[in-house]
């Protein structure tokens, strides 16, 4: 079995927690389900957030999914002029028998546009 870090990222629509919550959830969710991760195949989660997100953290959103022995670690995403605001990334680290071209990267709610070549 082999280590394989996925992306994803989604977009809020408003710097709320009950918005974190769900828009956390609804990325992870999809990014274990469509890459065949179950939680003890995980290693580690890093969050980014934009500066504009302030009202949660996106790993107690994770925890919320029973991920509370997982390693899970936010940061702020750096401000880049003209970038698209209220965005939460990840990279999750986990234990995966496919290759890298069959991991998929998660994008939703209008974070797609990050990730044209790697969005669904």
């Amino acid at each position: 079995m082999r280590v394989r870090a996925i992306r994803g990222a989604t977009h809020l629509q408003a710097d709320s927690s009950e918005e974190m919550s769900s828009a956390v959830v609804e990325l992870l969710s999809d990014l274990f389900t469509l890459n065949k991760i179950a939680t003890e195949d995980l290693i580690s989660i890093h969050f980014t957030a934009t500066q504009d997100l302030v009202s949660d953290f996106p790993a107690k959103a994770a925890r919320s999914l029973g991920l509370g022995l997982i390693p899970l670690m936010c940061s702020t995403e750096i401000d880049v002029v003209g970038a698209l605001p209220r965005v939460v990334r990840v990279m999750v680290h986990a234990y995966s028998e496919r290759k890298h071209e069959e991991i998929v990267h998660v994008y939703r709610r209008g974070a797609e546009v990050l990730r044209k070549d790697l969005a669904q």
